[in-house]
């Protein structure tokens, strides 16, 4: 099982609070975690802007998503670089979680900080130092399990020259891509081909095939789904293909993973035939967790289709109302230092103990102000806003409130979730 330091996240309770974190009042600085906890605190008692969670949605959607990959057959390795939050990555795994994915070495030198024993970098790795670090690593530590991509002959040789004498060998999938899209082999030959020199590298193991979907199906039209199917049946084809040539016998266990948040339903009906004594297949989806009101809760197979119990979304802006200087108009204190904009604005739910704001929007953000429209409100009143695509929002929020019950009259502040970006 893969697994965590839990004294090290535990130790993140004993952080003291200070100027640093923007999500506490200054009443906190001062307190550890735990003591501030310990107050018993109120949403009431934050200032604004803010960005919190909500512990029933989190729980929900945890076990939402643990049923699904059961019935489906599919491992889980989310993505970690979504939160960026050990204490979040601990619940996942507690979850049944088989690893955690990241996406840069950064970010896996935050997972190892914590313990994380089991890593699926999604990408391809050429640092010659981080290389080196990695086998190190793995030298040192019999249960680590690491696993990095690749997509070029040129992408290995540079691999395996960095590993020149390095104490352990790194394990490698061969990563396929599609025409337009993002990394990865464009073709089966040339995946084929660079397979093949994973293989015969000095220093790297072939440890089985990988892809990102995304790109190929960007919303959830048919086409994109139609265009996402034949992309993972590629996938399937080079998978059978490195294994009936033997080239996938190094490794004890091998891994054909691809599936984001959108089309994770896809790729188990595509890929999970292919499960067996030694191969996983795994799906990535990392933004499950937090959901949203905006871009993951169009394309999520929850809601896109019906493949499950539908998720909550967890994360809510905070957002004071600070001027209100022509009708129809108001200005809000969250900007885009405070909440995602990239796949689409905030979405203003009510007022902070009062009504439901149906029909109004934001127009606009600027660095710190959102522009709110066609919404009763008054100077001094506090909006709640749904979020459009989580990855782009922990980053913005070191300390993160979590909230009891985010539609309570009054939510009570029980955890604070600690990011490391």
């Amino acid at each position: 099982m893969a697994d965590i330091d839990r004294a090290r996240v535990a130790e993140l309770a004993e952080e003291r609070l200070d100027f640093r974190f923007k999500a506490v009042p200054a009443e906190a600085w001062g307190s550890t975690v735990a003591e501030y906890l310990a107050g018993g605190p109120l949403l009431d008692g934050l200032g604004t802007p803010l960005l919190t969670l909500d512990a029933g949605a989190l729980a929900h959607n945890l076990a939402a998503m643990a049923a699904w990959c059961a019935q489906a057959g599919v491992g889980l390795a989310p993505h970690g670089k979504t939160s960026m939050a050990p204490a979040l990555w601990q619940r996942h795994l507690d979850a049944g979680a088989v690893a955690i994915t990241f996406a840069n070495l950064p970010q896996v030198r935050v997972g190892r900080a914590f313990g994380v024993g089991r890593i699926h970098l999604a990408n391809t790795l050429l640092d010659p130092a981080g290389l080196r670090w990695i086998s190190a690593e793995l030298a040192a530590d019999p249960d680590f399990r690491f696993a990095c991509w690749a997509d070029s002959v040129q992408s290995v040789a540079l691999m395996s020259e960095a590993l020149r004498g390095a104490p352990a060998p790194v394990d490698v999938c061969v990563e396929l891509g599609a025409a337009g899209g993002r990394t990865g082999c464009r073709t089966l030959p040339e995946a084929v081909e660079v397979a093949r020199a994973v293989h015969a590298a000095p220093g790297l193991r072939l440890a089985g095939v990988s892809g990102y979907e995304g790109p190929v199906g960007p919303d959830a039209s048919p086409a994109s789904v139609a265009a996402v199917t034949g992309y993972l049946r590629t996938m399937a084809e080079l998978y059978r293909q490195l294994d009936g040539d033997g080239l996938l016998d190094e490794v004890d266990r091998v891994w054909v993973t691809a599936g984001g948040s959108a089309f994770f339903d896809t790729v188990a009906e595509e890929l999970a035939p292919l499960a067996g004594p030694r191969t996983a297949v795994v799906v990535r989806a990392g933004a499950y967790l937090a959901h949203d009101d905006g871009f993951y809760r169009g394309i999520s197979p929850f809601g896109r289709r019906g493949a499950g119990e539908p998720l909550r979304a967890a994360l809510h802006g905070w957002s004071r109302v600070l001027s209100a200087p022509e009708p129809g108009l108001a200005l809000l204190d969250a900007g885009k230092r405070d909440l995602p904009f990239d796949l689409g604005l905030p979405v203003p739910q009510l007022v902070r103990g009062g009504k439901v704001l149906d029909g109004a929007s934001l127009s606009a953000l600027n660095d710190q102000h959102g522009y709110l429209r066609g919404a009763d409100v008054a100077v001094g009143d506090v909006v709640r806003l749904g979020i459009s695509h989580p990855c782009t929002a922990f980053d913005r929020w070191n300390l993160i409130p979590v909230l009891d019950d985010a539609d309570a009259a009054s939510p009570r502040v029980v955890d604070l979730v600690r990011t490391f970006f």
